[in-house]
């Protein structure tokens, strides 16, 4: 496809082909932008989430599809889904269903809103948690 089609065309052709079959995504809430996960999606889980509505992912590690909340109830339901100039990248804007969107804990044993839950300082090249 010509690149003028692809970056400005109304055509949906995303190029799983690139990275082996799946594509980054990012999730952000709608309601503040905060970025919640980073997954990747193939076509199979792209259409997923189109018919239901909730954030579908293909899992690299365990090579199968997973919507996100099945085991935890911490659902994200779809709001808008953004692809980039050249359709080989995603942004899922969702609405949490739940406690958080990570499968990791606080402290408290609470789940954690966003998998982003770190900060890297560069002066030390550690990981800071939040205060």
């Amino acid at each position: 496809m010509a690149d003028k089609q692809l970056e400005e065309g109304t055509d949906l052709t995303m190029d799983f082909a690139k990275r082996g079959g799946y594509v980054p995504c990012m999730v952000q809430d709608v309601s503040d932008g905060q970025i919640l996960m980073l997954a990747y999606v193939n076509e199979q889980a792209l259409h997923a989430t189109m018919d239901k509505g909730m954030a579908t992912f293909w899992s690299t590690s365990r090579n199968a599809l997973w919507t996100k909340g099945e085991t935890s109830g911490d659902f994200l339901k779809i709001v808008e889904i953004l692809t980039d100039c050249d359709q080989d990248a995603l942004i899922y804007r969702v609405v949490p269903q739940g406690e958080g969107a990570c499968h990791t804990r606080d402290s408290q044993g609470n789940t954690r809103r966003s998998c982003f839950y770190r900060r890297v300082d560069p002066a030390t090249r550690t990981l800071l948690f939040p205060s």
